[in-house]
């Protein structure tokens, strides 16, 4: 039973996750760009290297260096192609970077956010906590204003007995 209450919190902590990064412009950007650089050197690969024999392969060729899976069925043979794919495993670097990046900014706005609301929770608890204690200083001083006043009566009826 615990496993199963375990299995279904982490199904529905991927599926918020998944919701969340859905909603993120810089990772579609991101994908967009990791196509498109996959398409156009792989298109350049075809027209750059002799062992590159459609385009299909040299996109193949491009999206395994990018992803460092490196199957090694296609690999260019020529020093521009293999400058190319040089170029390649360093974008997919920076790829895997800025995917990290944003799927740790994505975590981590979950966590502030929940921590703003905590924040707004306890600045309400304050608000109210700082306007009881003003009640209570204005009584305070209300109730010193009468004991001046009682004091003043008190010691002007004690004069006019002593006379």
């Amino acid at each position: 039973m615990k496993i199963i209450m375990i299995l279904t919190e982490a199904v529905s902590l991927f599926k918020n996750l998944l919701n969340d990064l859905i909603g993120k412009r810089s990772l579609v950007y991101l994908l967009i760009l990791a196509f498109a650089v996959a398409v156009a050197s792989g298109f350049m690969l075809y027209i750059l290297d002799p062992n590159i024999h459609s385009v299909s392969d040299g996109i193949w060729s491009a999206w395994v260096t990018m992803t460092h899976v490196g199957f090694g069925d296609v690999v260019p043979i020529s020093f521009l192609g293999r400058l190319l794919s040089a170029t390649l495993i360093l974008f997919g670097l920076a790829l895997f970077s800025l995917s990290t990046a944003i799927f740790s900014v994505t975590l981590i706005g979950k966590n502030l956010d929940a921590w703003g609301s905590d924040v707004r929770q306890i600045e309400q608890e304050t608000s109210r906590i700082e306007t009881d204690e003003n009640k209570i200083l204005h009584e305070l001083a209300r109730l010193h204003e009468r004991m001046d006043a009682l004091e003043k009566q008190l010691s002007s009826g004690v004069s006019k007995d002593s006379k």
